[in-house]
């Protein structure tokens, strides 16, 4: 014999409800977990925003490629330190992809710090613009990855270096 349910108007209700105030909670335990990895996070950022700043002073107006290569250099040292704090810290599991997708950014921007400076040493200006150019790009992709997090210091500006 077969047994046929009926939901009536009231559970149904009842039931949307309940996944309602679920799905509230779950929007308010993530959101607590972005603000507490935010507050980790920003000290860090802000220590390397700080340090850039201080070492890329005047890149921009630098005629002296080596010397120009050498605050690039100096600038990859200090996110790649920056990179290894921010990995030690503990992530919200829902955020995971999220956050590896964006230190996945941070790796690159490393690189391409480093590359930049190799270029601008060597005094190849225009592959340095070429590069530079792609770090503008995957800064803006990193920045985009992690917007629900509203960073003040971990949102890479280009416009200080480039």
């Amino acid at each position: 014999m077969r047994r046929s349910w009926k939901i009536g108007a009231g559970s149904a209700l009842g039931i949307l409800l309940l996944l309602s105030v679920a799905s509230l909670a779950f929007g308010a335990s993530l959101d607590e977990e972005r603000q507490a990895y935010k507050a980790q996070v920003e000290p860090i950022c802000k220590q390397n925003r700080q340090a850039n700043e201080r070492v890329l002073k005047g890149v921009k107006k630098n005629i002296k490629l080596k010397l120009a290569g050498t605050q690039f250099a100096k600038a990859a040292v200090a996110l790649k330190k920056a990179r290894t704090q921010l990995l030690a810290v503990s992530q919200p599991p829902a955020d995971s992809a999220r956050l590896a997708k964006w230190l996945g950014y941070i790796k690159t921007e490393t690189e391409l710090f480093e590359r930049v400076a190799q270029k601008l040493k060597a005094g190849d200006k225009a592959k340095a613009q070429r590069m530079a150019i792609q770090l503008t790009s995957t800064v803006n992709k990193a920045n985009n990855t992690v917007l629900p997090y509203e960073f003040n210091y971990c949102r890479v500006q280009t416009s200080q270096f480039i």
